[in-house]
């Protein structure tokens, strides 16, 4: 810190009142003018101006008409929205920045006690000073004139502690903004994950309905071919039923004629008998000549020609596959160089 931020280290009121001051991203107290956000937790203007501008690399300036973009505040991941304004639209916190003038004039009125500033190990009444950039690390005065440090590359202690401090800050953006990226990745694969999830159920439900009218459609030829084959069946029962029926009325009339035939013969008379024996046997004749009906040909009552191949439907069926993206494509192209030949 730029102050004397180290005076406090007894557990004091004002211990706890600098960590509230503390900005989780430059992990210095805040630097005017603080900003508030939506979720009430305090940023220095600069450094939330940083995330954003890493969060929202296409965000030219607060004169852009681009509509505003968005970044997560780094203390409770709450996404912050902005407006074209970006972090200049959002309100300023005076009372922290008053909290904090009123610190820094505290602490730099109180005097700086013994033993506070880190001394040197070696040289037990020389304060750590300067910074040896050769082995990098702190040390003091007497150690680069007359102890281990006396030929290395020395530098100011503020000013490495400065650098260093830049450097940090600039570590902690690159990694605000980083974990800003990954929480952006992570939202678009969980979208992902969902348009996956709706779009299989869609798919299921178009495979179900498809399968479904290929079912009715099955059905329905079902029915039309069982109807074919009752029709056949009735006309076939039909024309031999009515065969029967003649045959049963021929029989009936052939037996009435050997009744009658029997009865004549059973005539002792001569002259009797003779006088209806010529018609009766000349009926006889004429009806075993009339007896000759229609018969019906061998395999009549056969119905092969009923029968139905299904092995290609089922070999089709076998071979149903989802068409790939990369053969349809291939299939309207060779359809498209058929159009140009």
């Amino acid at each position: 810190m730029d102050f004397q931020a180290g005076i406090l280290r007894d557990g004091s009121p004002m211990e706890s009142l600098e960590k509230q001051l503390i900005c989780p991203i430059c992990l210095e107290m805040f630097s005017k003018p603080v900003v508030i956000l939506p979720c009430q937790h305090n940023l220095c203007r600069k450094c939330a101006n940083d995330i954003f501008q890493a969060a929202n690399p296409y965000w030219q300036s607060r004169s852009s008409v681009i509509s505003g973009g968005r970044f997560r505040c780094p203390s409770c991941r709450h996404e912050v929205l902005l407006d074209r304004h970006g972090v200049y639209g959002l309100q300023r916190n005076l009372l922290v920045e008053n909290i904090i003038d009123i610190y820094k004039q505290e602490c730099s009125s109180r005097p700086l006690k013994k033993g506070e500033h880190p001394m040197c190990k070696e040289h037990e009444d020389e304060r750590i000073n300067i910074y040896c950039v050769t082995c990098e690390v702190p040390t003091c005065s007497m150690c680069k004139v007359f102890g281990t440090h006396k030929d290395c590359e020395v530098a100011p202690l503020q000013t490495v502690f400065q650098g260093q401090k830049t450097e940090l800050n600039n570590c902690i953006s690159m990694l605000v903004a980083g974990n800003d990226r990954i929480q952006t990745i992570i939202s678009q694969l969980e979208d992902s994950c969902r348009s996956t999830e709706e779009n299989s159920e869609a798919a299921k439900r178009e495979l179900c309905a498809r399968f479904d009218a290929l079912a009715a459609l099955l059905e329905e030829k079902k029915s039309e071919l069982l109807q074919r084959i009752t029709r056949e069946q009735g006309d076939k029962t039909g024309f031999v039923q009515g065969l029967i029926s003649q045959y049963k009325e021929q029989l009936e009339k052939s037996s009435r004629l050997v009744e009658t035939a029997i009865q004549a013969m059973e005539e002792t008379g001569g002259a009797s008998f003779l006088m209806n024996a010529k018609q009766l046997i000349k009926t006889i004749v004429e009806a075993s000549k009339g007896s000759r009906l229609e018969k019906i040909e061998h395999g009549y009552e056969s119905m092969d020609a009923f029968s139905v191949s299904l092995d290609h439907l089922a070999e089709a069926v076998c071979a149903l596959d989802f068409n790939p993206a990369e053969e349809d494509e291939e299939y309207f192209d060779g359809e498209e160089e058929g159009v140009e030949e």
